[in-house]
């Protein structure tokens, strides 16, 4: 009875050991985001493009935060999100057709144009496959397979699709204001460009993540 006792304290011991670490890795992520939240908004080249580049940021955090406790996600989705977030928070900061790291590379790979916003497409097809994947699989009857191949890559497709709509608003609405949050670099084909990004990063994340993300999932229960 007495080692029974021991064993169920030590048990928890390591529940709220592992919990504690969860939380302070979470809080770590938050805190390096609010900072680069600081600083990409200390003198941005362009104030509103900001606003709009990093809303989907400000919007996010206040929902994992009030959500945390009910509905905690696995440890790789946040570090995926963060990473997401710091991607829109470079864009908003230079804007995309401005991004340093987007200059190397084309001149490197000598390109007609500053390719930052492809991955920021990418990122957008990449991180929300993923958040849709987890959902779905702890929500709903659906397991691993073709179905659930099939519904995280036409939900990241969507929220695509609906990015670009909102581009489309932006501009009707604010007119030339908008075209640095367009970004088109004079690329007849970016919004079709934008949405096949966001198809290749909701591809590549399935294969590259999914066996991964189930063996986290596993652990959650």
């Amino acid at each position: 009875m007495l080692w029974r006792c021991v064993s169920i304290c030590r048990r928890g011991r390591t529940t709220l050991s592992v919990e504690s670490r969860a939380w302070r890795y979470e809080i770590g992520l938050l805190s390096l985001t609010l900072v680069a939240l600081m600083v990409s908004g200390m003198k941005p080249y362009d104030r509103l493009t900001w606003w709009l580049e990093v809303a989907p940021v400000l919007l996010v955090i206040p929902v994992l935060w009030l959500t945390r406790e009910r509905f905690s996600l696995t440890r790789l989705l946040y570090t995926l999100i963060f990473v997401h977030a710091l991607i829109l928070i470079l864009g908003g900061h230079y804007t995309y057709a401005r991004v340093p790291l987007g200059f190397w590379v084309q001149d490197w790979l000598e390109l007609s144009r500053n390719n930052y916003d492809r991955l920021g497409h990418v990122a957008q097809g990449f991180i929300p496959a993923m958040a849709a994947r987890e959902i779905l699989l702890r929500c709903t009857p659906l397991a691993a397979g073709k179905m659930l191949f099939f519904l995280v890559t036409c939900t990241a497709l969507a929220i695509s699709a609906f990015y670009e709509l909102i581009e489309w608003w932006a501009a009707a609405l604010l007119g030339g204001s908008a075209e640095e949050f367009l970004a088109l670099q004079g690329d007849v084909w970016d919004t079709q460009w934008d949405m096949f990004m966001a198809l290749c990063g909701a591809l590549g994340a399935q294969w590259l993540l999914g066996r991964w993300h189930d063996r986290l999932l596993a652990r959650v229960g």
